[in-house]
């Protein structure tokens, strides 16, 4: 095996242990964190935890999907230099991925939220007292 080859397998090695360590840890802690949310949101345990566990799912499925496409990006690295800016572009892709992931779903369950919230009246003041008598 040439120096390039063990680099690109060491590449390989050390992009998917950290792409999976760290989806790993972020869909755990959101699915840990999520639930008082979730349980604000739908206002029932069991429908809060089913939609936490498909989000979980949903999560892994988008995450490792893109990280498997993501192994193919770069060239072989000549030195270890290029093969540490290689794997350090990858992981942070992943990263922005999982940053996406998770704002889009707080932006979903928020709109669910509000959609379920009443809307105040359009004179609405709340430092104004009430008129005598009202």
């Amino acid at each position: 095996m040439t120096e390039m080859e063990i680099l690109r397998l060491l590449d390989y090695a050390v992009y998917i242990v950290s792409s999976v360590l760290l989806t790993v840890w972020v869909g755990h802690t959101l699915y840990r964190n999520g639930r008082p949310f979730l349980v604000s949101v739908f206002k029932e345990d069991g429908l809060a935890d089913s939609v936490n566990r498909l989000l979980v799912v949903g999560f892994y499925l988008v995450n490792f999907g893109a990280a498997a496409i993501l192994i193919n990006t770069g060239g072989t690295p000549d030195n270890l230099a290029d093969m540490l800016k290689q794997t350090v572009t990858r992981i942070g892709a992943v990263l922005l991925v999982l940053g996406f992931m998770h704002f889009n779903n707080l932006m979903i369950l928020r709109a669910i939220r509000r959609r379920d919230k009443p809307m105040p009246p359009i004179n609405y003041n709340p430092y104004q007292q009430p008129a005598p008598g009202a």
